[in-house]
């Protein structure tokens, strides 16, 4: 193990990446009888084979897994590692990769270009995903803040308030339930709903509020967009239980509407995340201050929803 070499993992995590030692051979601009020599040595030196070949190219082994694993750990660790000289030779500059929740793309990219405008030197990657796939790479060290709704349960994070998230019922403006004032909770259940797929925040923050008011909906269909869901709603598919920060301008601008319903809105709050075994950089703190002292600015304004609890 003493003689593995950063090129021989390069290759390792490459070959994984394009299913052939070929397409390894291209990616790394080496020939292929290089990579065949450098992947024997390695396989000679690890004692196991690192590759199987099936229909669709090759699968790594358990080993080989290992190694593509070592490599991307390395790989992180070089590239904070790039950033940190680039920030001592650049102290106002560097690089941030921002990972956004899905739902919080209807605020965060007008919050991180504000930033930009502030600090042109420093340079932003900004990753949406929904919340499965966001959490993944994040508690995998793939991003140096994160924006999302509820942070994991984890002490070996960091979190901070950005702002209220209210969370509401919506229709296609025509439905029977809107302009009537609040209605119970029970009314509900006589409506079809249309969802986000299971294990999205906001599906979970739904079935949370319809249980505790003893509600059993009926669901019309599974919808992995809110962009979809929010067509399905204004066609009179059904109703949703969805953020308001994604529909504002849909309700300003008459296409849907807000159904009251005792007991909501139901508030969260948006927060800035990132790993507290993950070292900081300076952009990365300046980053951090701006979303927390200035981010609420950027929350959409909803008619007819308050900007917060007090102002209910």
């Amino acid at each position: 193990m003493r003689n593995i070499t950063l090129k021989q993992l390069r290759i390792v995590a490459a070959a994984h990446a394009g299913r052939s030692f070929a397409a390894a051979a291209e990616a790394l601009h080496v020939t292929p009888p290089a990579v065949t020599m450098q992947m024997k040595q390695l396989e000679d030196d690890v004692g196991l084979a690192l590759f199987e070949r099936d229909s669709g190219g090759l699968t790594p082994t358990a080993a080989g897994r290992e190694l593509i694993d070592a490599a991307r750990r390395i790989e992180r660790v070089l590239a904070d590692t790039r950033e940190t000289l680039a920030a001592m030779r650049s102290p106002d500059g560097g690089r941030v990769t921002v990972g956004v929740v899905s739902t919080a793309k209807y605020f965060a990219p007008r919050l991180l270009a504000a930033f930009a405008r502030e600090h042109p030197r420093v340079d932003l990657e900004l990753i949406v995903g929904n919340r499965s796939e966001i959490i993944a790479r994040f508690e995998a060290g793939d991003f140096d803040v994160t924006i999302m709704g509820r942070p994991p349960v984890d002490a070996g994070i960091e979190a901070a308030a950005i702002g209220d998230h209210p969370h509401v019922v919506v229709a296609a403006p025509d439905d029977p339930l809107t302009g009537i004032g609040p209605i119970a909770p029970m009314r509900l259940a006589e409506r079809t709903f249309l969802v986000r797929e299971a294990g999205s925040g906001t599906r979970i923050l739904m079935e949370h509020f319809l249980a505790r008011t003893g509600v059993a909906p009926k669901i019309g269909m599974e919808i992995g967009s809110n962009e979809t869901i929010k067509q399905a709603v204004m066609a009179g598919l059904g109703l949703t239980f969805i953020s308001a920060h994604t529909v504002a301008a849909e309700i300003e601008d008459r296409r849907l509407a807000v159904v009251e319903v005792e007991g909501l809105p139901l508030w969260r709050r948006w927060y800035v995340v990132r790993l507290a075994r993950k070292r900081a950089l300076p952009a990365t703190l300046r980053l951090v201050d701006f979303v927390t002292t200035r981010g609420a600015e950027f929350l959409p304004q909803i008619p007819g929803v308050p900007t917060s609890p007090s102002e209910g």
